[in-house]
């Protein structure tokens, strides 16, 4: 594996960071995740799969992935292994200092794919780049200029958008990508059945072993990790915003034993569903 990076940039503690990465080599990140921050992925080179909440898509050169708080995320090799990337966080408070404008642009969409096209990829590279060397340089002002090279580099991207007259992004590369996107679609609106992969492989026409080795491929989860992770997700919506019971949650969610529940509960939050609620209800 040949890689070559810059150390991760950051201003403040979780206001904003930075990082170029380039790659050769398969590699899969070792888990989804979500952040509280949003998060810009572009492509500088190569190809990437990437799994969004429930939604697989293939990056290629000059595309961006924009990632929205708390949304499941991760990233996979393609046969070509080899890929350079720039990747952004920054939290709605560091943008929200430069100007009420700039930050009415948070609320527009979600997360998504945006196809830059070739005659825009100088630019937004211009501004990725400009913001690295800022951070490397760590000269005075540094993070007011990185906060307006972010704050145009997020006008430039909604502009594109905007002439385009459509979102990117919904067209697969791969079969089984769209596949993989209508069975994760099926699990976030039906997790609260009894489902199981052999009842969800015969419903989309796949063998359970084929579905079992794609889907963790594509999303970096089990099937019964993705499913256990949505039902809790939804289960800690409902502890913050209902007063309904921990035992009545934990069924809506579609765990049929309370202690089934807590247990899975706290492996994936890190505390108990109570715990949970007086924290953040």
């Amino acid at each position: 594996m040949n890689d070559q990076w810059r150390p991760k940039f950051h201003i403040g503690h979780d206001d904003f960071s930075i990082q170029y990465l380039s790659r050769t080599g398969a590699t899969n990140m070792p888990r989804p995740h979500e952040h509280s921050s949003f998060e810009l992925y572009y492509l500088l080179n190569g190809e990437r799969i990437y799994f969004m909440e429930d939604q697989v898509v293939t990056v290629r050169k000059g595309d961006l992935m924009i990632i929205y708080p708390h949304q499941l995320h991760s990233t996979a090799s393609t046969e070509k292994q080899r890929f350079e990337r720039i990747l952004v966080n920054f939290s709605p408070a560091f943008i929200e200092q430069g100007g009420g404008q700039v930050t009415s642009l948070l609320r527009t969409g979600g997360s998504r794919l945006v196809r830059v096209p070739l005659k825009d990829q100088p630019d937004v590279e211009r501004l990725l780049r400009a913001m690295l060397a800022e951070c490397e340089g760590a000269q005075t002002y540094y993070e007011s200029l990185v906060r307006i090279y972010l704050s145009e580099l997020l006008i430039r991207i909604r502009r594109i958008e905007l002439s385009m007259h459509a979102r990117a992004g919904t067209e697969y590369e791969h079969p089984m990508h769209h596949k993989i996107t209508e069975i994760a679609q099926y699990i976030k609106a039906n997790y609260h059945q009894k489902l199981t992969l052999e009842q969800i492989a015969k419903q989309f026409y796949i063998s359970p072993s084929h579905l079992s080795r794609t889907f963790a491929k594509l999303t970096g989860f089990r099937f019964r990790e993705y499913l256990q992770t949505v039902r809790i997700r939804e289960a800690q919506k409902r502890l913050a915003e209902s007063k309904d019971s921990v035992q009545r949650i934990s069924e809506q969610a579609g765990f049929e034993h309370i202690a089934h529940f807590n247990k899975t509960f706290k492996k994936i939050v890190g505390t108990t569903p109570l715990d949970y609620r007086k924290r953040h209800g």
